[in-house]
């Protein structure tokens, strides 16, 4: 196995044995050599749920300067792209870049996206975009990398046995300084090509501080455990930075292994007593779809304090069905923490109360549609829409919500939200003009969400770019979403909606939905409710398309892409006109294995 590991023999403790100190630092090497003073570290699980390594945060600070030596040949501020696999290796890559005064590039490791080929290609254009001087993949991705380098100008693409084997420098180089990059953080391209964003060492340990100070208030008894990918924001700054920055021990489990075997994340929480983790909304719900009853009776996850929600919309449905499942297991439904966040600014902007769990805002959702006014209704109300608080921004940010002429909204009224404060990104790496469009001359981002605030809590709508306006009407595509995923036959995340233009000027509604159907009477009954459905309660006509299971594109962190989707759409039907009338395209695939683009038009 590539890189040394350290011995199993037992998990990290819980407890450090050092005085609590919450991300109180001036540094990333700052927060690791205090953590090192203590026991705690790193513990990663395989997919039987067995510890295959375990690395403390002394031995991770003793290998990542062993490394920073071989590192610093790069030169101070070069960039250093990570295939970022939940693995050891990974941790002391990116902290001996942390002692060599370069800056790591987390790049995904998730082929799925689109294949071996698109992930190769997509790779590429990460790698040319950070100019990156080198890269570091496993055993598993660096035949990948090394393909996806060809044509660039780097001196290595390896693993990290072959960043060991360069000679080593006599003495490690003059520590970073807070306003020097800490790294560099891809966003997740669910609505462009993904940019890296600068986040300086002072910016992202601010951030820190204001998280596991007043978001999650860290207790010296906490633990975490996690899923996510170290690619991901959440899963980097959150997970990885933080615990090290807050002296925490933390289980792993690899992303793919909780996609294939979900329950093994509630099983390592009850295992271990963790008391903290994150997830996205689709997470709880994968969870909740996948999990037996005596799975849940089988679980004791009555420690788990914070269940920390976001990344993508939230929909209180889905935690609302984890909440009824894990009951019997002892989880409390008011340990959810809905939160707001984004990778240009380091990762957190604002956190719901602790221990309320997700409150609902329960708003007329026409009203809502059609004058940008979030009159609150009853929860019973017809064509009531509810969203979730997402609390007060963290201590240092300025929030307000502007409408498109930029001026200041009231409380109630939906516009873009933009923020301001201390840990909000120095810009996009290389990208003058995507900086320019992102970040004002006073500092002030525009984020590209949509929300309101009630009381000066943030309440979040949607993507402004995801917004379809039909018939002057503004509808969230997640509403529609959600609505179809009330049908039995479809699950959480089978489904995109976005609009296209229509032969009359306007837009046209598209849904495009994951269908496991194959009974041609079954798929009739499944586009007439959907279509009933959307006309009953949006008052629009919307054009349905069934395609097979595992079609619809994501991110590189698993966010739904509607704007790909919008793109994969309009090519599979190169040519066609659109009316705003009642049509659906059902696949032939849908009916026998889903054969791609053999598609005929039906109408119910």
């Amino acid at each position: 196995m590539d890189g040394a590991l350290a011995a199993i023999d037992r998990l990290t403790p819980t407890e450090s044995g050092i005085e609590l100190r919450r991300a109180d630092f001036a540094t990333l090497t700052d927060a690791l050599d205090y953590a090192a003073q203590g026991a705690t570290g790193f513990n990663y699980y395989d997919g039987r749920g067995e510890l295959s390594a375990a690395l403390s945060y002394r031995e991770l600070r003793e290998q990542a300067r062993e490394l920073a030596l071989r590192l610093q040949r790069f030169g101070r501020g070069s960039r250093v792209a990570l295939v970022a696999h939940t693995h050891p290796d990974f941790a002391v890559m990116f902290y001996a870049c942390q002692y060599a005064a370069v800056v790591p590039v987390p790049l995904p490791a998730a082929i799925h996206l689109g294949g071996r080929d698109a992930y190769v290609r997509h790779l590429h254009e990460m790698l040319r975009d950070c100019q990156a001087s080198a890269a570091f993949a496993p055993a598993d991705f660096v035949d990948m990398l090394r393909e996806a380098s060809q044509g660039l100008p780097m001196k290595l693409a390896g693993t990290r046995s072959e960043f060991m084997a360069l000679e080593a420098a006599p003495a490690l180089p003059k520590a970073p300084k807070p306003d020097e990059l800490a790294y560099l953080q891809y966003t997740s391209g669910s609505t462009r090509f993904p940019r890296g964003t600068m986040i300086k060492q002072s910016a992202v340990l601010n951030n820190l501080e204001a998280i596991f100070n007043h978001g999650f208030r860290m207790e010296a008894g906490d633990r975490f455990c996690s899923w996510l990918p170290y690619y991901h924001d959440m899963g980097l700054v959150g997970i990885v930075l933080g615990c090290v920055a807050t002296q925490r021990s933390v289980d792993y489990l690899a992303t793919r292994e909780f996609a294939m075997r979900p329950r093994l994340w509630l099983k390592l929480m009850s295992q271990n007593r963790a008391t903290i983790s994150f997830s996205p909304p689709f997470g709880y719900a994968l969870c909740a779809r996948r999990l037996r009853q005596k799975d849940a009776e089988a679980l004791d996850l009555s420690s788990w304090r914070v269940a920390g929600v976001g990344a993508e919309m939230i929909h209180p449905e889905w935690l609302q069905t984890f909440a009824d499942v894990l009951a019997p297991a002892g989880f409390d439904a008011k340990a959810f923490l809905p939160s707001y966040g984004m990778a240009e600014c380091a990762l957190g902007v604002s956190f719901a109360p602790i221990g309320t769990g997700s409150q609902i805002d329960h708003v007329d959702g026409e009203y809502l549609s059609m004058h940008g006014e979030a009159r609150a209704v009853g929860a019973n109300v017809s064509r009531s829409s509810g969203y979730i608080n997402c609390g007060e921004p963290l201590p240092g940010f300025e929030v307000e919500i502007r409408d498109e002429r930029g001026g200041l909204l009231p409380d109630r009224h939906c516009g873009r939200i933009f923020l301001r404060g201390p840990s909000v990104m120095s810009g996009y790496f290389g990208n003058v003009d995507a900086t320019r469009e992102a970040l004002s001359i006073d500092g002030w981002l525009n984020t590209g969400d949509l929300g309101y605030r009630v009381n000066g809590n943030l309440h979040i709508t949607g993507r402004a770019k995801d917004l379809l306006i039909i018939n002057g009407r503004n509808i969230w595509p997640q509403d529609i979403e959600l609505l179809a995923e009330q049908q039995p036959e479809v699950r959480p995340t089978d489904t995109s909606a976005f609009s296209i233009a229509g032969e009359d000027g306007g837009e046209v509604a598209v849904l495009v939905v994951q269908c496991r159907e194959t009974d041609a009477a079954a798929l009739a009954s499944l586009v007439q409710r959907l279509q009933q459905a959307i006309y009953g309660e949006f008052g629009i006509h919307c054009l349905i398309e069934l395609v097979p299971p595992h079609t619809l594109p994501r991110t590189s962190s698993g966010k739904l892409s509607r704007s790909t989707a919008r793109k994969e759409f309009l090519e599979r039907h190169s040519g066609e006109r659109w009316k705003d009338a009642p049509r659906a395209l059902i696949s032939d695939g849908a009916r026998a294995r889903m054969r791609k683009g053999e598609t005929a038009d039906f109408a119910p």
